[in-house]
């Protein structure tokens, strides 16, 4: 039977619009949506490969649900469909983004909102905890995923090694044990929405010997690396040229490194980012980040849209003879490029080679080391944001001969630990939605506030 044709581009850029509109709540929510979207309802890819693309995404560094929205959309339609869904993704909640960092460069001194954000802050930290729940249920299917997830999180926790050795090293692991002890590495079921169509329309075209994009061409490889790592670094290598030593020098290399380094989606991210632009580029606050966390969880569109608020703090607070409001923008647009453009091109090159290596099971179980590290690279993100969040200062002890950074008992927030625990209540026993969530504790932390409960 002839299968039938592929949709038009008008009815992508409009299921992609939708996708964006309505992606609130994170990478887990935004799969699950695109799951029901473009796999339940269109009837446009089949599950399992749905699943495939999936994993390929969080084998690559950078933002996984933009990336898998950008496969799924250069299945259907070649580079042009890639574009159109891997901007949509975007683009909305970049725009509500760009505006929120505005107002919050603004007004963030005001009182009450600073309540506010007291109030998010206690939300936000409920919401990390119960992704890093949700994907250590659905990851951690062995003993020796367990074992990999400790193992990272002890790397950055204790020895504060290098992000991607951490990365590399689970990878290498799961695959090393996949071999030695078959069994051992079960292949990840994070973010499975559930099950769905065996068979979609992609499937049956590339079964029939139809869309040949699909399939590895060397000479198209090397035209579109060229072409994208163009696009994406000589906008940073002029301003590298022209402005060193600049905070837009520093954006652009640091956030250009980033897109190649970071993997395990939007929290894992986040360890590193939080790490780099607070401590050592003092770009921003812990505090501060926390709160750009809050408002990225208020919008749609991939959580790692903090990193547009990060990069328009950071030019904000060094605009210099420029107007602060047109330095941070002109910082976020900047940061933006330079995050999202190698998605573009990690899904343009490399999809048709994952394609062709979708029944290698070597790839999965190194897949599997991966997204073992990835729970303990966001139990360490956990921590990071509740020493922000419930107490007010740190103290330096020595753990095997190493400083570490712990809470003093001493400066317990009584008042965040008690917001906290009921956010928690409300997300794991009610099932409240993240919207909802924030947009509660905001009006919960501006009342404290305009009563004089927030210290």
């Amino acid at each position: 039977m002839t299968p039938p044709p592929l949709p038009p581009l008008g009815e992508i850029v409009r299921t992609f619009a939708r996708i964006g509109l309505l992606g609130f709540g994170g990478p887990a929510a935004q799969i699950a949506l695109m799951h029901r979207m473009l796999v339940e309802e269109k009837r446009w890819i089949g599950e399992t490969r749905f699943l495939h693309a999936l994993n390929y995404c969080m084998l690559l560094p950078g933002p996984e649900a933009q990336q898998l929205a950008t496969y799924v959309g250069w299945l259907l339609r070649g580079w042009r469909g890639g574009l159109i869904a891997g901007l949509l993704f975007v683009l909305p909640g970049a725009a509500i983004m760009l505006v929120l960092s505005a107002l919050y460069a603004l007004w963030a001194d005001i009182p009450l909102v600073q309540g506010l954000f007291y109030g998010v802050k206690c939300a936000v930290l409920a919401i990390v905890v119960q992704a890093l729940a949700r994907l250590a249920a659905r990851a951690l299917k062995s003993a020796a995923m367990v074992w990999i997830a400790a193992c990272a999180f002890l790397a950055l926790f204790l020895f504060a090694l290098p992000f991607p050795l951490v990365v590399a090293a689970a990878a290498l692991a799961g695959f090393a044990l996949s071999r030695a002890l078959p069994g051992s590495m079960s292949a990840p079921a994070a973010h499975a929405a559930g099950a769905g169509p065996a068979s979609g329309l992609v499937d049956r075209l590339i079964e029939a010997g139809g869309l040949a994009h699909t399939r590895p061409d060397a000479r198209r490889f090397r035209a579109t690396l060229a072409l994208w790592l163009g696009l994406w670094l000589a906008p940073v290598a002029l301003i590298v040229l022209f402005a060193p030593g600049t905070v837009w020098a520093g954006l652009a290399t640091f956030f250009s490194k980033m897109a190649v380094v970071t993997f395990g989606g939007a929290y894992a991210v986040l360890s590193y980012v939080a790490q780099q632009a607070v401590e050592v580029h003092g770009w921003l606050t812990g505090p501060q980040m926390i709160d750009g966390l809050g408002l990225a969880e208020t919008t749609p569109g991939p959580l790692i849209l903090v990193l547009q608020f990060v990069g328009f703090l950071a030019a904000w607070g060094a605009a210099g003879p420029l107007d602060p409001l047109l330095a941070g923008a002109l910082g976020a647009l900047l940061t933006l490029w330079v995050v999202f453009a190698p998605s573009f091109l990690f899904i343009f090159a490399g999809a048709p080679y994952a394609e062709a290596l979708r029944r290698r099971p070597g790839i999965a179980a190194a897949l599997s080391g991966v997204t073992a590290a990835v729970v303990g690279v966001i139990l360490n993100l956990a921590l990071w944001f509740a020493m922000h969040v419930l107490v007010r200062g740190t103290q330096s002890v020595a753990v095997l001969g190493l400083p570490l950074e712990v809470p003093d008992l001493a400066t317990i927030d009584p008042l965040a630990c008690a917001l906290a625990g009921l956010a928690a209540i409300l997300v794991f026993r009610l099932r409240l939605g993240v919207a909802a969530l924030v947009a509660l504790f905001a009006a919960a932390g501006a009342a404290l506030s305009a009563a004089g409960f927030v210290p």
